[in-house]
């Protein structure tokens, strides 16, 4: 076991925690990147992805710096903007700038090159999400959708999931994905099917995961567990993603 993540059992949750620090690190000077797990030069054989989510990288991109045209197959793909904009354009023809409240999603399928570029001077901060699709060979498709700060505030917002149910994107991937962000006296709680597992990754700010305080960065992979219960610690507030996983 990696000497750096908790395992924690409590009578209603079994938790592995990653936390931020013992998470990859590579800087590029114009790309600062952690990595929750495997990717690139870094790699470590106890972290290479959680269920169907394989990726999870948090990004900050300098100003007037970018990812140059490149390509990917066989993934889905996720972009969560914290702050600044990045200037995304690909090989199937779509160019659009992505905010913060703004979610990109991209299934990569049997071929796209895309680059994302930062036309700004403020850097821009990401997360950048990769999940393994239902199945190779996928026609490769686009969307981009924003979810406002009251979407959010206060309860779960779900982004995407693989119906596009209640007005999220579409993704190639028995998952759903959703967004909160909670301020002290603020809980939400998430219902798991029988057999799914959870991933939840803090954004920004700290949140409780029944009665563990995750902060910027951390994450927690659930497995065995029935419901989950999140809840803010600070009038500052916390912001998390919660993947729900097959």
């Amino acid at each position: 076991m990696n000497p750096f993540s908790i395992t924690y059992i409590h009578w209603m949750y079994m938790i592995e925690i990653r936390r931020s620090q013992d998470r990859g690190h590579a800087n590029h000077g114009w790309l600062d990147s952690r990595f929750s797990f495997s990717f690139a030069d870094y790699y470590d054989p106890a972290h290479m992805g959680f269920r169907s989510l394989r990726v999870i990288n948090d990004d900050r991109v300098a100003g007037g710096a970018g990812f140059g045209m490149h390509p990917h197959q066989d993934m889905e793909i996720v972009t969560y903007m914290l702050d600044g904009a990045l200037t995304h354009k690909d090989s199937m023809g779509n160019g659009s700038t992505i905010r913060p409240g703004e979610v990109q999603r991209m299934t990569a399928g049997t071929g796209i090159r895309h680059s994302e570029f930062n036309p700004s001077e403020e850097t821009a901060h990401l997360l950048q999400i990769w999940l393994l699709p239902r199945e190779k060979g996928l026609t490769p498709s686009y969307d981009q959708k924003y979810f406002g700060g009251e979407a959010k505030s206060g309860k779960l917002a779900l982004l995407a999931s693989p119906d596009g149910r209640d007005g999220s994107m579409r993704i190639e991937q028995d998952a759903k994905l959703y967004a909160s962000w909670l301020t002290s006296g603020e809980s939400v709680r998430h219902e798991l099917d029988p057999g799914r597992h959870a991933w939840l990754q803090v954004a920004r700010g700290s949140v409780r995961l029944g009665d563990q305080l995750l902060n910027e960065g951390d994450g927690a992979a659930v497995s065995g567990e029935s419901a989950l219960v999140m809840s803010g610690v600070s009038d500052a507030g916390g912001e998390f993603l919660l993947f729900d996983l097959n």
